[in-house]
């Protein structure tokens, strides 16, 4: 249990020209949570947070966990990987209360990546309904992808995984696993998606190629998209998304399977985009955030993503469209992250991954 401040600095990986290692404090904000997955702020200065064992939970203005779960939450199918996941609130969340929740659905034998709306009225979910669910059917409780992210245009994305064992469908336009999907806030396919019109294709998929998204932000100043994936054994991926595009899995990858075998003998393929950055061995990246607080000026602008077998938040500083310069951080206090997000404050935030997670809250020591 993490109950003081923690005093540290980053510890460098790559360059030191340019980079000076930040010097910070990590304080706890609330514990108990049972492997928070997803934050998200809310106006009054409270805070949403989703348990993968299938709640919400709420942290007030105060900075108090309230003990009881918040009520009108989708049921969702928990085992493994499978549970409550992502959580993000409207662009109008303020005048409409308006959020989204993503989460398994259905049972061992047959479940799916789902999404939901409701409104947040201060104390529990009302109008709470599924507006989206993946197709096919799979097994099994793995690979889900779940992170929300809104696009300035008032449409969603929701990343998704290729459900482990039916990895050969990310190259399938048919079905939405191994994808990224654009939706309106009633979960309708936008008519401009990039593969409406194409014979057979589901007209929700944004990109296709994916192995395990769990990695999402629109860049609000540029529009930019960044993901990030879960390899299999090696080449987890940071990738710019562009609308249309196939990221390659499992044509592609810089990972082998885990058991050693080869997946794939091909690294490159003509029509596949490679990655900004990939990571073997793995990291297990599980969320990111693009920092433009104020609290950490020299982190302006760039990426920090949370890693689960890394234990550390990999700050990754962007030259344009490339990759300049990588810091780890935090791996001092020897715990798996499950998210990272910039907070009004200019903050950091992190999810911890256990039984008896936590919030952190990072500020400068000065």
């Amino acid at each position: 249990m993490l109950n003081k401040s923690i005093v540290a600095a980053g510890l460098l990986l790559a360059g030191t020209a340019s980079v000076h290692a930040a010097e910070y404090q990590v304080t706890p904000v609330a514990e108990g949570l049972a492997y928070p997955w997803s934050l998200a702020f809310l106006p009054d200065g409270g805070m949403l947070v989703t348990e993968r064992a299938g709640r919400l939970r709420l942290i007030n203005a105060a900075g108090e966990l309230q003990a009881e779960p918040i009520s009108g939450v989708p049921q969702a199918f928990v085992n493994s990987q499978a549970g409550l996941m992502g959580l993000a609130l409207a662009p109008d969340f303020a005048k409409s209360g308006e959020l989204f929740l993503s989460y398994a659905c259905g049972t061992a034998e047959a479940n799916h990546t789902c999404l939901a709306s409701a409104r947040f009225n201060g104390s529990a979910l009302e109008n709470t309904q599924e507006i989206f669910r993946v197709e096919p059917a799979k097994k099994g409780s793995a690979h889900y992808g779940g992170r929300i992210a809104f696009l300035a245009d008032d449409t969603l994305l929701l990343t998704l995984g290729d459900g482990f064992d039916y990895r050969e469908q990310a190259q399938n336009t048919a079905n939405h696993l191994g994808s990224i999907v654009r939706l309106n806030r009633d979960g309708s396919a936008p008519q401009d998606n990039p593969f409406v019109g194409e014979q057979g294709a589901q007209p929700a998929l944004y990109s296709i190629g994916h192995r395990n998204v769990q990695g999402l932000v629109v860049d609000a100043d540029t529009g930019r998209v960044f993901s990030h994936e879960h390899g299999p054994r090696g080449g987890d991926e940071i990738n710019l998304i562009e609308a249309g595009k196939n990221y390659g899995w499992p044509k592609i990858t810089y990972g082998i399977d885990y058991d050693g075998a080869q997946i794939s003998p091909y690294t490159e393929l003509p029509g596949l985009e490679q990655p900004l950055l990939h990571w073997t061995p793995s990291i297990a990246p599980s969320g990111m955030t693009l920092y433009r607080g104020e609290l950490f000026p020299q982190w302006q602008g760039n990426l920090l993503v949370s890693a689960l077998a890394g234990k550390e938040v990999r700050r990754v500083m962007l030259k344009g469209n490339q990759v300049a310069e990588q810091e780890s951080l935090f791996k001092e206090l020897g715990v798996r992250f499950r998210d990272v997000r910039t907070g009004p404050d200019g903050a950091l935030y992190l999810l911890t991954d256990s039984a008896n997670g936590s919030v952190l809250r990072v500020t400068p020591t000065n």
